[in-house]
């Protein structure tokens, strides 16, 4: 029975069968190997539902989908560019922070090349960039954000976690500190490697001026606050996650709606539609993973992989080595939302047992998740990038190739230098167990 139930789990997901649908499927077949009431399924996604944090994740995805809708991002580039654009590198710059800030707010990489690559790549080769350079820094910018808060991935990664019986449970406003640092090295590391090998072209520096930064922040008036605002009260504890998701979805519908009238009233059901049916899709895996990840406790997979692993590996590097090496693959096949609820229930129990911590886990699978947008050959972004500005797929390649090299070598301190996500926080030390 169970071979074959394995087999038709496998022949659906091969035929393009939903997530949700095969991971249940394995979590109700496993459940019934064991004899354990299949009752458990429905338990498990009462508890997720039960959990006050979930609030957060709808109400982020509605204020994302408005921004990305208004024309929040032209404003974004017009005040970067007015403030840094005169720096060397200065283009470069502003396209790394305009994109980690809409990325970061609403949660989609993709939309990111959509709507501000579409403004940048043409700025980028009319001030002197090359036109393959140009590419790669935008493709590659599209997934800088997701490190940094309100991130939806990185909401999705602690819901997911807070979950399972940890012995150090962590909160959501210290998954948002740690991705601070790392988000921001990657972004200095990215800046040098631009202004680097950008040293001998005639690049375009756009002169400072006081009337166009000044007007370029008027016109950002009414959303310059939001992060300030959502993330100080995040960060000084004022706020709950929920809360602050809350504040979020009420001040952008006030502002886009009712006040700059970017975003029709009569098209508000179809914003909310389109951001429910995405949600309602993460929910539905979310929901069924958790009863699939109360069977892998209970079979004791975790710990039967662990026992495997340490056949072969023993130390703490090695196996952050190998755990890199498996996240880029996936990042590069599956979307960053499958990822973490088909991931993190195996990856979590190994980690802890090699004394990696949850937090510092997360910033890491979140790092490799984002290489893995625009990494070959099907990296997701690679696609988008190569659909929106009518490029082949392989000249995406290969503009690509050295941003990736500068975020991998950064993905390596990340990595290895826990301090740089869990300097600001007090975590205990994680003890490596032997067995």
């Amino acid at each position: 029975m169970g071979i074959l139930g394995s087999a038709v789990i496998a022949l659906l997901a091969m035929f393009g069968t939903p997530l949700f649908t095969v991971i249940l499927a394995a979590a109700m077949l496993g459940f019934y190997i064991s004899d354990i009431p299949l009752t458990v399924v429905p338990i498990e996604i009462y508890r997720l539902v039960d959990t006050p944090l979930l609030l957060a994740l709808p109400l982020f995805t509605f204020a994302g989908y408005i921004l990305a809708e208004s024309n929040l991002s032209t404003r974004l580039v017009k005040v970067t560019a007015s403030f840094l654009g005169w720096m060397p590198g200065g283009l470069a710059v502003v396209a790394f922070i305009t994109c980690a800030f809409f990325t970061a707010f609403t949660g989609a990489s993709g939309v990111t090349i959509v709507a501000v690559g579409a403004l940048l790549l043409p700025a980028l080769v009319e001030g002197g960039y090359r036109e393959r350079f140009s590419l790669g820094l935008v493709t590659t910018s599209g997934s800088l954000g997701l490190l940094l808060a309100p991130s939806l991935p990185l909401i999705l990664y602690g819901v997911i976690v807070q979950q399972m019986d940890l012995p150090n449970p962590f909160t959501i406003q210290e998954l948002f500190i740690a991705g601070i640092v790392p988000a921001l090295l990657m972004i200095v590391l990215l800046t040098i490697y631009s202004i680097w090998t950008t040293r001998h072209d005639r690049i375009v520096a756009t002169p400072f001026h006081r009337g166009v930064a000044w007007q370029s922040l008027k016109d950002m008036k009414w959303e310059a606050p939001l992060p300030i605002i959502v993330l100080g009260g995040i960060y000084s504890g004022f706020f709950a996650v929920s809360e602050a998701a809350a504040v979020t979805a009420f001040y952008v519908v006030i502002v886009e709606v009712f006040i700059l009238r970017e975003v029709p009233v009569k098209d508000l059901p179809r914003v909310i539609r389109e951001a429910m049916v995405m949600v309602g899709g993460i929910l539905l895996i979310l929901g069924v993973s958790l009863a699939f990840t109360n069977f892998l406790v209970d079979a004791e997979i975790p710990q039967a992989l662990f026992e495997w692993i340490r056949t072969f590996i023993e130390s703490k590097f090695t196996f952050l080595i190998l755990l890199n090496l498996i996240l880029l693959a996936l990042g590069a096949i599956l979307d960053i939302f499958s990822a973490l609820v088909i991931m993190i229930p195996l990856i979590v129990p190994l980690a802890l047992r090699f004394g990696v911590d949850p937090v510092h886990l997360g910033i890491i699978f979140l790092a490799n998740m984002q290489i893995g947008y625009f990494t070959p050959p099907i990296g997701m972004n690679l696609f988008i990038a190569s659909y929106r500005f009518k490029k082949p797929i392989t000249e995406l390649y290969q503009a690509t190739i050295p941003f990736m090299v500068v975020l991998l070598f950064a993905l390596v301190l990340i990595t290895y230098v826990p301090e740089l996500s869990l300097y600001f926080l007090d975590r205990p030390e994680m003890p490596v167990q032997s067995h």
